[in-house]
């Protein structure tokens, strides 16, 4: 569960100008959750992982937030939580990603979106970050809430860049389709989304979203060779 295998607010300052094309609160087509799950290793529960999305004061900016805790015996070995956050604005019906923080123990990643410049900077783990963006990069947080926006509109795109951490990588995405998905918040009618590196990459991870929930993600699955590695399953919900 290392850092990168599981893959701060501004008192009284004045509103930040809206940029050309940021959609504001209203039509930018996701609103702010809070959602709490069992994280499970091979079928044994080893801890809780929550989901946090909050508007960021200006109109149409937004932070996003993921935290994974160890619990019981597996705290023992993995004492330090593991957090990522994305902070983003909405254009044109994408996100557009504006910088990424993750942290686990004395691990981290951190780096900036400069879409002006069209290059992210930064560093990982002590290594320097400077890669050029490509139109519709996202980061390992946005790239949930990029799904989400696709989903509604209708319009999945089948390959996603996507910024981990020094390395720009792409990924298939693939729409597979419709489930009905007991959870503890009740029975939901979900659609399956599957991500992997390449058609043959026997590592896929799978996300169910609800969309009566605002397609909320409310379970994910990554397999290696069809064999459940880790799981996420809703536990609670709060919009």
């Amino acid at each position: 569960m290392a850092l990168s295998g599981i893959s701060t607010a501004v008192l009284a300052a004045p509103p930040a100008p809206q940029a050309e094309g940021t959609q504001t609160v209203a039509d930018s087509g996701i609103e702010p959750f809070s959602a709490h799950y069992a994280a499970e290793w091979r079928d044994i529960s080893v801890g809780v992982s929550d989901l946090k999305l909050e508007r960021d004061g200006a109109p149409g900016r937004y932070h996003y937030s993921w935290t994974i805790s160890a619990r019981g015996i597996f705290r023992l070995v993995y004492s330090s939580d593991v957090t990522q956050e994305s902070w983003f604005g909405v254009v044109d019906e994408h996100i557009r990603p504006e910088k990424y923080r993750a942290e686990q123990g004395s691990s981290s990643v951190g780096f900036d979106f400069d879409w002006d410049a069209g290059r992210a900077r930064g560093s990982s783990e002590g290594k320097p970050v400077d890669l050029v963006l490509k139109p519709g990069t996202q980061d390992l947080m946005s790239i949930q809430l990029e799904i989400m926006l696709d989903l509604k509109n209708g319009n999945l795109p089948p390959v996603f860049s996507i910024i981990d951490k020094d390395q720009m990588k792409d990924f298939i995405y693939t729409r597979e389709g419709a489930a009905k998905l007991r959870t503890s918040i009740g029975s939901l009618d979900t659609i399956v989304v599957a991500s992997r590196r390449g058609p043959t990459d026997s590592r896929v991870l799978r996300m169910w979203f609800a969309p009566t929930l605002g397609f909320v993600p409310v379970q994910a699955e990554r397999t290696r060779d069809g064999k459940l590695e880790f799981a996420m399953r809703i536990r609670s919900l709060k919009r």
